[in-house]
């Protein structure tokens, strides 16, 4: 199989960001341990379990865009998940990190992003 450019890019970014959520697990497990409380390092690692489960997601979706890279709903779904995943994730390490309560306000735009997105996703599948 030959892949499109598109679904060449969608590949590379599931693949950065799984070797980013890797670093960014390691580094709190290793370098954040001592530094925050339980109840911080407790919200920075749902940022890392939402961040890759989203990648491992994000793969699938990418794959799924191969088999029907004419789909529209589809292609958007995957930005949806890029961008749902980042908002979420990095405002819950940055909350964790900075301590500013405030970033929790964004939190829930990344998961109201990434509940679209695969909602989209599953409507691209059965109608494109």
């Amino acid at each position: 199989m030959i892949l499109n450019n598109k679904i060449k890019i969608f590949l590379s970014l599931a693949s950065f960001m799984m070797a980013l959520a890797i670093a960014l697990g390691a580094f709190g497990a290793h370098g954040l341990k001592s530094i925050l409380d339980e109840y911080m390092l407790k919200i920075y690692n749902t940022g890392v379990q939402y961040h890759f489960y989203n990648t491992l997601g994000l793969f699938a979706a990418s794959i799924i865009y191969s088999l029907k890279p004419e789909s529209k709903k589809i292609y958007i779904s995957l930005w949806l998940i890029i961008i749902g995943m980042s908002i979420f994730s990095f405002s819950l390490y940055l909350l964790a990190i900075l301590s500013m309560p405030i970033l929790g306000a964004i939190t829930p735009i990344g998961g109201t992003l990434l509940i679209i997105a695969w909602l989209t996703l599953a409507y691209g599948i059965l109608k494109d």
